[in-house]
């Protein structure tokens, strides 16, 4: 089970939004570097980043950041967040980013999903954002109408090599994971999935560890408030 600690990155500094509302957000002291630097001198591997001013732009607005981290901490980073071209997934790319996440543009244009699978093997990954059901797009503020089962099976034998299933309504709630959801999903995934939204306890992952085709999951919210401990997270991660 690989644990990924969370880094959301707005206007330059460390935030946490609840359910993606931009408008509902609490900032953090430590810098991105400096939080990146603290989960990796814990003995973190992985680390999950979120550029949420290229969700709302759609440019790699904090790639220096994002390429900062990779260079200082030599951790495998997976980052999302408005990645709505070819430039821009090559851009992390060439900054030694591990993964990159393509959600609302690949939501929108499954072939820019198929095509990006194929010029990047094995550096695409998938973020599959649902609430009730159906995948939010566009910073989570539009339904797409689609139901999350019915996409993934149009698209799994696409090629990309994770997904990241997140339960909006569990976000920055801290009431654990949409787990029977997440199971459905990772049922009939052709790949590996990471849970992430929710995660409240030590609790939370080790039920993950239990579940089939679960690589990894996210913790953002409670590692920032202090409900889980690094030194007690980071026995988890294998």
């Amino acid at each position: 089970m690989k644990i990924f600690p969370a880094i959301d990155i707005k206007d330059k500094k460390c935030v946490r939004l609840v359910k993606g509302d931009f408008d509902n957000k609490t900032e953090y002291e430590l810098s991105p570097v400096e939080q990146a630097g603290k989960y990796k001198d814990h003995g973190f591997k992985n680390l999950h980043i979120v550029d949420l001013d290229g969700a709302l732009t759609g440019e790699t607005v904090n790639l220096n950041i994002i390429k900062d981290i990779v260079g200082k901490f030599n951790l495998k980073v997976e980052v999302g967040g408005g990645i709505r071209s070819i430039d821009s997934i090559k851009k992390y790319i060439d900054g030694g980013v591990d993964k990159v996440i393509l959600g609302s543009a690949a939501i929108k244009d499954k072939n820019f999903l198929k095509e990006a699978c194929v010029k990047f093997p094995d550096k695409i990954a998938l973020g599959l954002d649902a609430k009730n059901g159906q995948l939010s797009v566009s910073g989570w503020k539009e339904n797409s109408n689609q139901l999350t089962l019915d996409y993934l099976k149009e698209v799994n034998d696409y090629g990309f090599s994770r997904l990241i299933y997140t339960d909006i309504n569990k976000d920055g709630m801290k009431q654990s994971p949409n787990f029977e959801e997440t199971s459905k999903v990772a049922e009939i995934a052709m790949c590996p999935v990471i849970i992430s939204g929710g995660v409240s306890s030590i609790d939370d992952i080790k039920k993950a560890k239990s579940l089939n085709n679960i690589e990894g999951i996210i913790v953002g919210k409670a590692i920032y408030d202090g409900d889980i401990k690094l030194e007690e997270l980071v026995k988890e991660d294998a």
